[in-house]
Parts: structure tokens; C-alpha cells; sequence
């Protein structure tokens, strides 16, 4: 178990930092929630890495039982002496999408404190990736979605590598276990609200459905992801002269247009300085690329995008009519 954690680890490595393999003095930031996965991942890493890691909790402070998990996390670390910080959100949770505000408040504590020169590891699990597969199948995402959770990508500049990917929830409990290392299960793994109790329980129910098969399937779709990417960047760097330039991409393949047209309405709305409506690297883009692609205008993120025979064009949309 311990070779083959210490190997999984040097292979998302290798992947964040363009195959270079850490070396033997490299340290590894923990985050460890409590859980039964994050507990065994602490076992593992103080095997696999004695001396060189430390780990960190963050108590969102969204339940009542959040800071005694975080105190008995910080017990089991004392017990074998590796380093341990409790964090909590700089500003109380709240509003509409509760989950999302607590992964932003979570990532942007544990990023500062595992610093730029410290990896950042989680305990995702291929179960996990199974799981989002299928949430994001239901939600009819693209190519980057259905990459679902990546092995290894950098958040606030910090490396994140998640190298349990390979590994079954079931094995991880097992592990804790015979570690003899305390854990608790996170209610919101059976809460009905959630979108992932329901992919959970969907697994569950059709055996026919294999976790790992299918987290598998995430990994080789992540593969196709980095190279529809790379062409992108390559595209973008061999196209793209500014919104009053034209921006040729009528021979690209329609995966590559719509990237780029993404891509060259942040751009405008960065120069131009447009806050208003919301545009972001998930706002879907297919009515805009269809109409240039039929040889018409269209206005999307405050930025009027016209179709003409040399390529596209691009400036800040008219203000609109007021009756």
C-alpha cells in the first residue's frame, strides 16, 4: 500500500510539474477533513513521506460537530507528530449556493497555507470521479467537464494533486482502519439535497455500473482534454491580434471555434474594461457561435461579436434602448 501510494503520488507529480519527479526532500501539504478518506490518506503519507508532511483542516463552522472533528484530526496528527493547522473562513458561509462558497472559502485557505512550494494533496477517490462523471453527464457538460475531477492542476498557483484516484472508497476505509486512526462520516454524504447522494446511490444500485471503469474513462477524457487545450492555446497565440483585428478560425474543427470564441470575449471584456452582464469560462457560448457561423451579429457578455469574410470581429456592445 505504501510503495503504491508513494508511486501514485510521484505520478500527479509529474503531471503538475511537466514530468519532473520530486525529489527526496520534498515536503506534501495534507488537506484532511476528517473523514475516512482523508484519514487514511494521512496514513499513507506519514508512511509513505515520514517528516515531510504536514496537514490542515478547515472548519467551514457549518455544523455544530465541525470543531471537534477538526480538534480530533489535529489529536490523530500530534499522535504521529506530523504538523497540523486548524483554518477557518475568513468571513461566515452564507447566501445561495452554500456549497460552492465553501469550496472557494476551503481552497483559498488551504492554498495560502500550503504556500507555492508545497503540492497541496486531497483525498478524491475513484468513487468520487465516478460519481462526478455522472453529474456531469446529466448536466450535458463538454469535454472539460466530463475530465471531472483532475489528477493534478494548479489552484491560486498551488499545486493540487489528488493521487488517490485509482483507489476504491472501500479499500480507503480499510486502510484507516487497520491504521487504527479515528474518522467520521460526513452527514452530507446521505443528504438528499445534494446532487451526489443521488450519483452515489445510482451506483450503488446498478452493479453494472463499475466506479473504477468509469473513473477510468474520466482519466482518458482528462488525456483529450490537455490536447484539445494545447491546440487551443496554439490557435490563440497564432490567430488572435485583438477584437478590431479580424480573428480567422473558419477552417477550425467547431470544439477549437468555441473555445476561441470564449475565449476572445474575456479578452475584449478584460481590455475594454466590461464588469456587466457576467461572462465566465463556463457561460455557454452556443447561441453566439451559431449565429456567427450562419454569417450574423450576436451580443453575448456586453460584446457584440459580427461575422464577416476576413474572420470575426469583436467591440463593446451599443448600449442598449431605454423606452
Amino acid at each position: 500500500m505504501t510503495d503504491r501510494f508513494r508511486s501514485d503520488v510521484a505520478n500527479t507529480f509529474a503531471r503538475a510539474f511537466d514530468g519532473v519527479a520530486p525529489t527526496a526532500a520534498r515536503t506534501f501539504a495534507l488537506a484532511v477533513s476528517g473523514g475516512p478518506d482523508s484519514m487514511a490518506m494521512l496514513a499513507l503519507a506519514h508512511a509513505a513521506f515520514p517528516g515531510r508532511i504536514a496537514a490542515a483542516t478547515f472548519d467551514h463552522q457549518l455544523r455544530e460537530a465541525s470543531a471537534a472533528e477538526a480538534s480530533m484530526v489535529a489529536d490523530a496528527c500530534a499522535r504521529l507528530a506530523v504538523p497540523h493547522a486548524t483554518l477557518r473562513p475568513a468571513a461566515p458561509i452564507a447566501g445561495a449556493s452554500l456549497q460552492r462558497h465553501a469550496r472557494e472559502a476551503r481552497y483559498t485557505a488551504l492554498t495560502a497555507w500550503a504556500g507555492p512550494d508545497r503540492p497541496l494533496l486531497t483525498a478524491h477517490h475513484a468513487d468520487d470521479q465516478a460519481e462526478t462523471l455522472l453529474m456531469r453527464l446529466n448536466r450535458a457538460s463538454g469535454l472539460a467537464g466530463l475530465s471531472a475531477i483532475r489528477a493534478a492542476r494548479f489552484e491560486m498557483g498551488v499545486a493540487l494533486l489528488r493521487p488517490l484516484l485509482g483507489w476504491r472508497r472501500a479499500e480507503l476505509r480499510a486502510v484507516v482502519e487497520v491504521a487504527g486512526l479515528p474518522f467520521v462520516d460526513d452527514p452530507a454524504n446521505v443528504d438528499p439535497r445534494h446532487d451526489r447522494t443521488a450519483a452515489r446511490a445510482l451506483l450503488a444500485q446498478v452493479p453494472a455500473l463499475d466506479p473504477a471503469a468509469l473513473a477510468a474513462s474520466a482519466a482518458w477524457l482528462a488525456e483529450a482534454e490537455d490536447v484539445v487545450a494545447r491546440a487551443s492555446d496554439i490557435a490563440w497565440e497564432e490567430r488572435w491580434h485583438g477584437g478590431d483585428r479580424p480573428f480567422d478560425v473558419d477552417h477550425l474543427p467547431r470544439e477549437l471555434r468555441r473555445r476561441l470564441l470564449r475565449r476572445a470575449i474575456a479578452d475584449v471584456r478584460q481590455r475594454l474594461r466590461i464588469v456587466l452582464p457576467p461572462f465566465g469560462s463556463a457561460s455557454n457560448v452556443e447561441a453566439t457561435l451559431e449565429a456567427l457561423e450562419a454569417g450574423r451579429s450576436a451580443v453575448q457578455g456586453g460584446v457584440l461579436a459580427r461575422a464577416a469574410g476576413d474572420g470575426w470581429h469583436f467591440r463593446a456592445a451599443p448600449p442598449r434602448r431605454s423606452d
